[in-house]
Order: structure tokens, then C-alpha cells, then sequence
């Protein structure tokens, strides 16, 4: 719960960066939010059902499978969700693709807290 008595938002993190994944999970939850976190895609897989995040944020450049597929993956399941792309990759072409394949909003690294904490925001919000 939030200091208003509303439950914190849900946050799926992945990265298989995992100095910046356990980096990023601290801070989101010092920032009142709810952090699970994973440096596999397969661990997000299978965790996010009985986690039903409100927000995935996801790195593109997981190895195996890539932040899209993820993302392509975890919608096709039926969780319902902001998806936020958070990477290294920054072009207008980068940008288009995290779109298409479902992405809400694409930051990259290293990302500023204002504009990862406007991200953040649920669907519903």
C-alpha cells in the first residue's frame, strides 16, 4: 500500500544487466511501487501471470529473446499492461520498432528518474 491507503502499482522489471536491474528494483521501491525483477525473459514468463504487473519495464537486448518478443509474448498471454522499453537503443527506427510490437514508451539508458517515473503510470491511470 501507498501512503494514500491505494495499493502500489505493480512493476515487472527485466534486464540481464543485473547490477542496473537490482540498481533500478531498489529505487522503484523506495519510490512506493511494487518490484518484481528478472535478468531472464523465461523467469519474467513465467512469474508475470501470478504477478499481473500494471507496468512491464523490459530491455531490448536480453539474449535468447529480445525485449519485442518478450513484450509480444507477455501480451499474447492476456496481461494487460503499460510496456515501457528501456535501452541502449535510441534511434527513430528503435523507437518504431518498440512500438510495433507493443511498447507504450521507449527511454533509453541511462534514464533519467522523472521521465522513468512518468512511464510508470498504469493503463487505467
Amino acid at each position: 500500500m501507498t501512503g494514500q491507503g491505494k495499493p502500489a502499482t505493480r512493476v515487472l522489471l527485466v534486464d540481464d544487466n543485473v547490477d542496473a536491474l537490482q540498481t533500478l528494483h531498489v529505487l522503484l521501491e523506495m519510490q512506493g511501487f511494487e518490484v518484481q525483477s528478472f535478468a531472464t525473459p523465461d523467469e519474467a514468463l513465467a512469474q508475470a501471470s501470478m504477478f499481473q504487473p500494471e507496468v512491464c519495464v523490459l530491455d531490448i537486448g536480453l539474449p535468447g529473446m529480445d525485449g519485442y518478443e518478450l513484450a509480444r509474448r507477455l501480451q499474447a498471454s492476456g496481461l494487460r499492461a503499460r510496456y515501457v522499453a528501456l535501452t541502449g537503443y535510441g534511434q527513430a527506427s528503435d523507437r518504431e520498432r518498440s512500438a510495433a510490437a507493443g511498447f507504450h514508451v521507449h527511454l533509453t539508458k541511462p534514464v533519467q528518474l522523472d521521465p522513468l517515473l512518468d512511464a510508470l503510470k498504469p493503463l487505467d491511470a
